[in-house]
C-alpha cells in the first residue's frame, strides 16, 4: 500500500535531548574533512600531484570525481537505514570515516612514490565520500523524527549548523598550520595534523553516537510491520515527484553552498586578488554567518512554511550571486566582507530550511533512500562538481563572475519547481 506525507501522523514519543545534541554535532566531522581539502586544495595539489599549474585542477578534479561516489555510498547506507535502522547505518559511516581520514594521514607523498601518490589520495576520497553519503540525510532524517511537531525545521537545521562548526574548525586548523609553521613545513609533514585530528574526533562521535536511541519513526515501523524489504523500489514506485523535488532542492543548496562558500579560499587564490590570509579571514566570517542565520531560519519556516522560505531564499539566489562575487573580486575589501557575508546568509537559508524540507518529502518508510536518489545525487553534481567547473570555466573564458552567474542560473531553473511544491511544515493541513 502507498503511504504518503499525510498518511503519517507524527511520532508520539520524541528523542531525548541527548540524542539529539549528538545527532546534529556529528555532522561537524563530515564537513570539516570536505572543508579540510577544499581549504587546502593548493597544499595537497602541491604535496600529491606535484609542482606545477595543472596539479590545482588535478586535486580539484580528483575531489569532483571522488563526489560521484556519494550517491552509491548514500544509496548503500540508505537501504542499511531504512532496512535496519538509523542507528546502525550511522555507526558504520561514522566507523569507515575515521578509518579514511587516518589512512590519509599517512599516506606517502609525490615526492616519494611518484604519481602513486595521487592515485592513493583519489582511492581515499572515494571511500570517504562514500562513507559520507548517507551521512548527512541519515542524520536529518534523524533529527526530523525525533524532533516535536512545530520544532522539526529548528531541529533539523541543526545539523547544517554544526557542519558550519565543522568547517569553522577546519579553517581554524588552515589559519593556524599557515601562521604558525616555519616556512615549507606545512608541505613537508604539517598537512598530516588536520587529518590525524579528525580521525581522533570521528572516533569520539562513533563512540557518542553508541549511547543514542534509535529513531522513532523506525521503531514505529517495526511495530507496524511497514518496513520496506526493498526501500530503493518501494521509493522509486511511489515518490518518483518527491525524488525530483527534493532533486531540485539540493540542488539549489549545494552550488550556493559549495560555490557561494567553500570554493570561496580557492577563488581569491587563484584570481589573485587575496592573499592566503585574508582569504581564510573572510571564510571565517561565511562560517560564523551561516551558524548565525541557520536556526533563526529554521525557527522562520516552522512559522510560515517551508515553501515561502525557500521561493524568497531562490530569488535571492538569482539576483545576488555575480554582484558579490564581483565585490570579493574588484571591491574594496570592506566589500568583499559584504560580498562574502550576503553569500553565506543566502546559502545558509537554503540550507537550514533545504534539510527539513527534503525529509518531509517522503514518510518514514524508505526516507533514506529517497533523500539517496534525490539529496545526495544533487549534491554530488551540484556540490562535489561545481568547485572544479567554475575553477576550469575562470581558467577557459578569463571571467571572475561566472561562479555568481552559475548559482543564478539553477536558482532561475529551480524556481518554478519551489512555488509549484506542496507546504510540508504543516503535516495536519491536507496536501494538494
Amino acid at each position: 500500500m502507498q503511504l504518503s506525507l499525510t498518511d503519517q501522523s507524527p511520532p508520539r514519543v520524541v528523542l531525548s535531548r541527548a540524542s539529539l545534541i549528538v545527532a546534529a554535532c556529528s555532522t561537524i566531522i563530515e564537513w570539516y574533512d570536505f572543508t579540510l581539502c577544499l581549504y587546502f586544495a593548493t597544499v595537497l595539489s602541491r604535496v600529491f600531484f606535484g609542482p606545477g599549474e595543472a596539479s590545482l585542477l588535478l586535486a580539484l578534479g580528483g575531489f569532483a570525481v571522488s563526489y560521484l561516489m556519494r550517491p552509491l555510498g548514500a544509496m548503500v547506507f540508505g537501504h542499511i537505514g531504512d532496512r535496519y535502522g538509523r542507528l546502525r547505518m550511522m555507526l558504520l559511516s561514522m566507523a569507515l570515516m575515521t578509518g579514511a581520514m587516518l589512512a590519509t594521514a599517512l599516506l606517502p607523498t609525490h615526492a616519494q612514490i611518484g604519481p602513486w601518490a595521487g592515485w592513493l589520495l583519489l582511492l581515499l576520497r572515494c571511500l570517504m565520500a562514500f562513507s559520507v553519503g548517507g551521512e548527512y540525510t541519515g542524520v536529518v532524517a534523524y533529527l526530523l523524527e525525533g524532533a516535536r511537531p512545530g520544532r522539526r525545521g529548528l531541529i533539523t537545521s541543526l545539523a547544517a549548523a554544526a557542519s558550519e562548526v565543522g568547517a569553522l574548525l577546519a579553517v581554524g586548523v588552515c589559519a593556524v598550520l599557515v601562521y604558525r609553521l616555519p616556512a615549507g613545513s606545512v608541505d613537508t609533514w604539517g598537512w598530516r595534523l588536520p587529518f590525524l585530528l579528525g580521525a581522533v574526533l570521528a572516533g569520539g562521535v562513533w563512540l557518542a553516537r553508541s549511547t543514542m536511541q534509535e529513531s522513532p519513526d523506525f521503531e514505529r515501523q517495526l511495530a507496524a510491520g511497514t518496513v520496506p524489504e526493498e526501500p530503493l523500489r518501494y521509493t522509486l514506485r511511489h515518490h518518483r515527484a518527491a525524488i525530483f523535488r527534493t532533486f531540485s532542492i539540493s540542488a539549489l543548496g549545494s552550488i550556493t553552498y559549495y560555490v557561494g562558500i567553500t570554493y570561496v579560499p580557492t577563488f581569491l587564490a587563484t584570481t589573485g586578488q587575496r592573499g592566503e590570509g585574508e582569504a581564510l579571514g573572510l571564510s571565517t566570517l561565511a562560517a560564523l554567518v551561516v551558524i548565525l542565520v541557520t536556526p533563526l531560519v529554521g525557527m522562520l519556516s516552522d512559522r510560515v512554511g517551508r515553501k515561502p522560505v525557500l521561493a524568497v531564499l531562490a530569488g535571492a539566489s538569482a539576483l545576488l550571486p555575480i554582484t558579490m562575487f564581483s565585490l570579493m573580486h574588484g571591491g574594496s575589501s570592506q566589500q568583499a566582507v559584504l560580498g562574502a557575508a550576503l553569500l553565506a546568509a543566502v546559502a545558509g537559508g537554503i540550507s537550514a530550511v533545504g534539510a527539513a524540507a527534503t525529509a518531509e518529502q517522503f514518510p518514514g518508510e524508505g526516507r533514506l533512500s529517497g533523500l539517496a536518489l534525490g539529496a545526495t545525487a544533487a549534491t554530488a553534481i551540484f556540490g562535489g562538481l561545481t568547485p572544479f567547473v567554475a575553477e576550469l570555466l575562470i581558467a577557459r573564458t578569463g571571467w571572475p563572475l561566472v561562479p555568481g552567474a552559475m548559482i543564478a542560473l539553477v536558482a532561475l531553473l529551480v524556481l518554478p519547481v519551489l512555488l509549484t511544491m506542496p507546504e510540508t511544515a504543516f503535516p495536519s493541513k491536507p496536501q494538494k
